[in-house]
């Protein structure tokens, strides 16, 4: 029961603290909707058709690009929790969580799945906003999702958790955020197909097939077809145990770097 408890009171204490942000929620939506709304019209016009990888087929660029959009709102959010994480370390909650009786991985667990609630609270708004200017995705799609949505927040937020453990103090963390943010972004397939990648640059495509960002995007990306695909889904759940098992060494008062910082 205490473990439960445990978990239900970090998700709440989670939640509580992104409602009370407003800003944080609509800077979460409204950063994706600009990319839809007037980056993807404008490639629409340049490129036309974007293929969708479960069927071979072509559909419209601006929703060849919603999965990508998803995984930018997922990768924020992590961010966002990281430094949150940051945040409650200086201010002395986080040395409160962590001195709890319940085990630390269990802890540290347990502040993923809030960030990973919270990041899907986020991206259902942000695909209903989508929907509204642009209906192309099955409606079982936004059902079909959901399992890749917490695949790839377990990814994401692994991510984020790490750098928490990295990062000595809060105004550091924005240079940290922007080298680290935009290079997972920019250098993956949330923008573009692979192979089209692959016609400007090799190198440049053989770096986005080095990105676990790439296969989370992809596995998103099939899973609003209802599709599986097994070499994303394989890649996003071995580098979400490395990176959540890593922060969670970070952690570790006996082994981590967090033992340098309190």
């Amino acid at each position: 029961m205490k473990w439960l408890i445990c978990l239900y009171g970090i998700i709440w204490r989670e939640l509580l603290r992104f409602f009370s942000q407003r800003s944080r929620f609509f800077g979460a939506l409204v950063r994706p909707l600009i990319w839809l709304l007037v980056f993807a019209t404008g490639f629409r016009a340049a490129l036309g058709l974007a293929i969708v990888p479960p069927y071979e087929t072509y559909i419209p660029y601006s929703i060849y690009i919603v999965p990508g959009l998803v995984g930018m709102v997922q990768l924020f959010n992590a961010m966002q929790s990281s430094l949150s994480m940051v945040y409650d370390r200086e201010m002395g909650s986080m040395r409160a969580l962590l001195t709890s009786p319940l085990p630390r991985w269990y802890l540290i667990s347990c502040k993923l799945l809030a960030g990973i609630v919270v990041s899907i609270l986020q991206v259902y708004a942000f695909l209903g906003i989508a929907w509204a200017f642009d209906d192309a995705i099955p409606t079982l799609g936004y059902v079909t999702v959901l399992p890749a949505l917490i695949a790839n927040g377990v990814l994401l937020g692994g991510l984020g958790l790490l750098l928490s453990s990295l990062i000595r103090q809060l105004e550091n963390f924005a240079g940290v955020m922007n080298f680290v943010v935009f290079p997972v972004f920019f250098l993956s397939t949330a923008l573009y197909p692979l192979w089209k990648i692959r016609e400007g640059s090799d190198l440049l495509a053989d770096i986005c097939a080095l990105n676990p960002f790439t296969y989370g995007v992809e596995l998103v990306r099939f899973a609003f077809y209802g599709q599986l695909d097994p070499v994303s889904a394989a890649v996003v759940v071995v580098a979400g145990a490395v990176l959540l098992g890593c922060a969670i060494v970070g952690y570790s008062p006996s082994r981590g770097l967090i033992r340098r910082k309190t």
